[in-house]
């Protein structure tokens, strides 16, 4: 299945990109807002795409030639958006017009079993973003104990059945260690009463979410990004994010949040005593969701929120 950039024309709207102006993908993908910033952008935009999927870079520029954009135009940098700054300085990129943050997973990603990603093909429990580094979803499953397996269930796959789920996955492991994303979630769905499981969601959906999350740290490097996005915006430079679940969506409201305010004094204090200056408008109050059209064309967007700023 393709990948569908989404929420593509709310994304161009806010960003509104500019002829000669520099602007940074943090999550390539295959290159769909990518693509379009080229186009809004020409004859002299430039655009930076960070991926840690080094082989997107070849899919993306195939794209870029196929459409007729300026491949020149377009820089790629293997790396995690978590490196942003250093990546924007080696690349002399100071300053950027706008950036965007699509905090999905592309469908290549998820529709390759070897990434093992998903349940709907069988394959090795991998779910690295970067194959060539960090630990794999067996890995994490064959060493951490039972109550952090619990927490990271709990926490990241926000599952009501963490504890019951971890316990079956310890148990089970001492037969027989997990190497298979169907082995996996065959064991987290029975570990759920069938009469919890929602209708139209495998019950090891959040599951899954949990250990991808873990084995990517992805939390951690959404809030490493943020700030150093910031800094790189130009005076009126745009950031956009896109997110798909709770927990990084409150991670961005949240730094959004405090970033436009003028004090960010705790509540029961009498007077501001702090010395904070806000650095951020906000250009949306409340997030944008898919429209039902979208929806239609690209079911994957359903949980897709979009947030965006302005930098003063």
């Amino acid at each position: 299945m393709t990948h569908i950039p989404v929420l593509l024309q709310e994304v161009m709207e806010l960003l509104n990109p500019q002829p000669s102006g520099t602007y940074i993908d943090g999550t390539l993908g295959e290159g769909g807002h990518t693509l379009e910033i080229l186009r809004r952008s020409a004859p002299s935009g430039r655009v930076l795409g960070i991926d840690t999927d080094a082989q997107l870079a070849d899919v993306v520029r195939q794209r870029l030639r196929s459409d007729g954009a300026a491949e020149y135009r377009f820089i790629f940098a293997h790396d995690s958006f978590r490196n942003l700054k250093k990546l924007a300085k080696d690349c002399g990129i100071n300053r950027v017009q706008g950036m965007v943050l699509d905090l999905g997973i592309s469908s290549r990603m998820v529709d390759d079993p070897e990434r093992g990603l998903s349940f709907r093909n069988d394959g090795p429990l991998d779910m690295r973003f970067n194959p060539k580094e960090g630990v794999t979803a067996k890995d994490l499953l064959a060493a951490t104990r039972e109550a952090d397996l619990a927490a990271i269930i709990r926490d990241y796959g926000e599952e009501r059945w963490a504890k019951r789920i971890a316990k079956n996955i310890v148990a089970r492991r001492k037969e027989k260690a997990f190497t298979r994303t169907r082995d996996l979630a065959t064991v987290v769905a029975e570990s759920i009463p069938k009469k919890f499981w929602r209708k139209g969601l495998h019950p090891a959906t959040r599951t899954f979410q949990a250990l991808r999350i873990a084995v990517n740290d992805e939390l951690d490097a959404l809030r490493e990004v943020l700030p150093q996005a910031v800094e790189l915006l130009a005076p009126h430079g745009r950031l956009a994010v896109i997110s798909f679940h709770s927990l990084e969506d409150r991670i961005v409201k949240n730094f959004f949040k405090t970033e436009s305010q003028n004090c960010i004094c705790p509540p029961e204090l009498p007077e501001c005593r702090c010395t904070h200056t806000p650095s951020l408008a906000l250009l949306t109050k409340k997030p944008l969701v898919p429209t039902p059209q979208e929806l239609h064309h690209n079911p994957r967007s359903r949980s897709a929120k979009l947030r965006a700023v302005e930098k003063y």
